[in-house]
Parts: structure tokens; C-alpha cells; sequence
């Protein structure tokens, strides 16, 4: 008897399940046959197990477009932010390498500037250093190095640490930080330090010739490089910083960013895939992981950031990007491509999430109510509704 229950109970589980993964792949399908991107990937796991790992539609909207795979790559945008440059000012902080509470000119001089002086690498991380949210470099200037001492000599647009403004400049600066400290490009030492030894083969800046071709196409840019964009970034500050930069630049799949995140979930530890799984690694301290996940506690506003991380925001006008039902001890990124991941350490639910929205226009917003709701199912996916 207790066996047949045992059996009942399991066909019961499996139906639900069978009926979520249905609903997330039918939501999919429906933002592509609503043109609201041409083609996705999607990942949705444990720290132990995949639930669900699909591919959908095509790289874009013509007939004899290629079907997006699992190989294929989408350019990140924003959550660059994330798998590169704060990994890696965590893994400095977590070496000894640099304080968090330190001051951005001890690391770049040629900052301390016009009001600069006193913003530190947390405000940078926070978003309330004073910089503004974005410039449009592209229509004035020409080569990185315009860019850059554009940035190093910009004057304060609001008190350091007196509220949130989400800025490029912000990841900019980081990662030259992490350039100053290492002696390497951030390319590099993102290679070495984080996509290599977690087994991330298919994550990079600049994608070379072998590699565009798998790259799925952004915008058609009309308005500045008047060209298809394929496998070279779309952010147009990242462009002109030769394609490596803090805040954009880096493409990827779910299958490599899904070992990132599951690393982070497991607070850091990890198995080398070049020792054939036989030694356990450690990726950056537990503690440390913990610091750079939680959200940080603000005297001057009210805060929804971790330190280069988001949690899940209070509603606004738009609904929150990892939906209604993660925890509030959740952690996440989106990017302006099309591109999100998000983490809810309370469920240990990691969904990664890669679309090209913005093909072939930015103008199309139709993820906005699609992303929200594949974060709900998940939810329910886990739980077994």
C-alpha cells in the first residue's frame, strides 16, 4: 500500500512538472510568435540538477534564419557587469588585494578630480557614486582613450552616496581597476582567473572569426556603425573601448553561465574540470560571496542593491524583472541585449534567461511581461504546482 501511494505521489509530481515546463516553453514560443525576440535560450536549475535547459526560435525573423542551439552565443550587455567585472574585483577583495572601502584614485590616479576624490570602489559597485547614468560617447569621440580620460576627468552629477543611479561609467572604471591591480587586460584576466577554471569554454570578449558565425545577431545599427551587428558588442561605449570593457562586452550561453551561477550558489566551491573532477576548488570565500550578494544597507535611501549584484527591486512602473514570487534574498542581473540572470537562494533555484530583443530594433519592449512571468513559473516549477 505504501508503495502504491509512493507511485501515485511520483506520477502526480512528474504531471505538474510535465504541465510547468509546458507553460515555460509555450510563454516562450509565444513572445517569438509575438516578435518580441527572435529566438531564446533558457535555463532553469538547482546547484544539483537541471529542471530545464531548451532552446527556442531562430537566430532572427527571416525563414532561412539558423535555429538558435546550445552552442549559440548571445552578447550579454549589462550582465557583463556581473560574470566579469565584479567576479573579479570579488576575487581581489577575497585575495587582499584591494578594499572595497578604498578610493577609486589610489588605483587611478588621473581620477582625482573635480569632486572625485572621495568616491570609493563600494559606491562604484553600489551605484551612488556621483557619476552620471550614461553618455553618448560615440557621437564626439573616436578611441579608447578619449573615452577614458573623458571618464577619469568627468565632474560629480549628484552627492557621492546620496542615491541610486545606475551608470555605466561605474563598471567602467571597474574595470580598469581590476587591469591597474593585475597587470592584465580585463579579457585576460577574466580568462585566466574565472571563465577557464570553471570550465567556461564558450565565454569571451571579442569573439574571434570561429566563434561570430555561432554569435547571435543584435541591432541593425542605423544610427552610428550603419551595419548588422554580429558577434561584435552592441553597447556603443563597450564598442569603442575595442570590445572589452567593465560594463558590456561579453557573450556567452546558458550552459557557461549556468556553471557560474551554480558556483555562486554553492558559495564558492567547485570542481576544476581540468583535474577530471577530482579536486574541490575554491572559486572566492564564502563569506565574501555572501558580502557581495546581500543588499547593502543605506542611511541616505532606500536601497535594492548588492555590491555590483541587484536584489529583487521594489515594483514600479514596470514589473520586476525575476517576477513576483522570488524571495527578497535573491540576486540577479538583466541586460539591455535581452539577457537576464537571476538566483533565489532561499528555493536554490538559479534561471538564466538569453534572448535578442533588441533585433533588429531597440524599440521592441515585449520582454518586459514575458521575463516576469518565466520567473513565476519557475518558481512553481520548483514547488511542483
Amino acid at each position: 500500500m505504501k508503495r502504491y501511494c509512493i507511485l501515485i505521489f511520483l506520477f502526480f509530481f512528474s504531471s505538474l512538472f510535465a504541465a510547468t515546463t509546458t507553460e515555460l516553453e509555450n510563454l516562450v514560443n509565444k513572445g517569438i510568435s509575438e516578435k518580441s525576440f527572435p529566438g531564446a535560450q533558457l535555463y532553469i536549475g538547482t546547484d544539483k540538477e537541471t529542471l530545464l535547459n531548451k532552446s527556442f526560435g531562430k537566430y532572427t525573423y527571416e525563414a532561412d534564419s539558423k535555429d538558435v542551439a546550445s552552442y549559440s552565443l548571445y552578447d550579454l550587455a549589462s550582465v557583463t557587469k556581473v560574470i566579469a567585472t565584479t567576479a573579479a574585483i570579488m576575487q581581489l577583495y577575497d585575495n587582499g588585494k584591494l578594499n572595497i572601502n578604498d578610493n577609486v584614485w589610489l588605483y587611478i590616479p588621473e581620477f582625482a578630480n573635480n569632486g572625485k576624490e572621495d568616491i570609493r570602489i563600494v559606491n562604484l559597485l553600489l551605484h551612488n557614486s556621483g557619476l552620471k547614468a550614461w553618455i553618448p560617447f560615440y557621437k564626439t569621440l573616436k578611441s579608447k582613450e578619449e573615452v577614458l580620460n573623458s571618464i577619469y576627468n568627468i565632474s560629480l552629477d549628484y552627492k557621492t552616496g546620496s542615491k541610486f543611479v545606475y551608470s555605466d561609467l561605474n563598471a567602467v572604471l571597474l574595470g580598469i581597476i581590476v587591469e591597474r591591480i593585475s597587470g592584465l587586460p580585463l579579457d585576460k584576466y577574466c580568462k585566466l582567473n574565472i571563465f577557464e577554471p570553471l570550465g567556461m569554454q564558450n565565454t569571451m570578449f571579442v569573439p574571434g572569426a570561429e566563434k561570430k558565425s555561432m554569435c547571435v545577431p543584435t541591432e541593425n545599427d542605423s544610427y552610428w556603425r550603419m551595419r548588422q551587428l554580429q558577434g561584435e558588442v552592441h553597447d556603443e561605449t563597450a564598442s569603442l573601448l575595442e570590445g572589452v570593457s567593465g560594463n558590456a562586452g561579453l557573450f556567452s550561453n546558458t550552459e557557461d553561465l549556468y556553471k557560474f551561477m551554480r558556483v555562486m550558489l554553492q558559495r564558492g566551491k567547485y570542481y576544476n574540470p581540468y583535474t577530471r573532477g577530482l579536486k574541490e576548488e575554491k572559486f572566492a570565500n564564502a563569506d565574501v560571496i555572501n558580502l557581495f550578494i546581500k543588499k547593502w544597507e543605506t542611511a541616505a535611501y532606500n536601497n535594492s542593491r548588492a555590491l555590483g549584484w541587484d536584489t529583487k527591486p521594489e515594483p514600479t512602473s514596470y514589473r520586476t524583472p525575476c517576477g513576483e514570487k522570488f524571495s527578497e534574498n535573491s540576486f540577479g542581473h538583466t541586460g539591455y541585449t535581452g539577457t537576464s540572470i537571476w538566483c533565489d537562494t532561499d528555493r536554490n533555484l538559479i534561471v538564466i534567461f538569453l534572448t535578442n530583443r533588441v533585433y533588429p530594433s531597440r524599440d521592441n519592449n515585449g520582454i518586459r511581461e514575458i521575463r516576469p512571468e518565466i520567473h513565476n513559473l519557475a518558481i512553481d516549477l520548483v514547488n511542483g504546482k
